[in-house]
């Protein structure tokens, strides 16, 4: 799969160049637009990706993978990276429209979204570990 989505960049180059022509006034219904189809693009992929892993699971040709200590760390720092690409956006949409408590509400989202999937990767390690110390004994 490509790093990069030409026509996701195609996106991004019409937006900004509408905002040149349109101006600040209306950055925030752009960015909206722009983010929507972000998660579009995000969501179609997640799921092509696990219909091909499902299929390669129920022909037998590849084991369903587990997580362990080495993908946890991955896991968390991209969902560490992606929410803070994220923040700076959502950041600027919610002080123009609701000031320092939007604000605060926004930072407030993000840290709640980064503990829980970390607190939910950590339950799973350790629900798996207790497993695997069960089957030893």
């Amino acid at each position: 799969m490509a790093t990069h989505d030409p026509e996701l960049r195609k996106e991004l180059d019409a937006t900004l160049q509408t905002r040149k022509e349109l101006g600040p006034e209306y950055e925030s219904e752009l960015l909206e637009s722009f983010l929507e189809k972000l998660d579009q693009t995000v969501d179609r992929r997640v799921r092509r990706q696990l219909a091909e892993q499902q299929m390669q699971v129920a022909r037998g040709t590849r084991p369903p993978r587990r997580a362990d200590a080495g993908t946890e760390f991955w896991q968390r720092f991209a969902v560490a990276v992606v929410s803070l690409v994220l923040a700076i956006p959502l950041s600027a949409i919610a002080v123009v429209n609701a000031g320092l408590v939007g604000l605060v509400v926004c930072w407030a989202g993000v840290v709640g979204v980064n503990a829980v999937h970390s607190l939910g990767l950590r339950a799973v390690l350790l629900h798996r570990i207790g497993q695997r110390d069960e089957h030893l004994d």
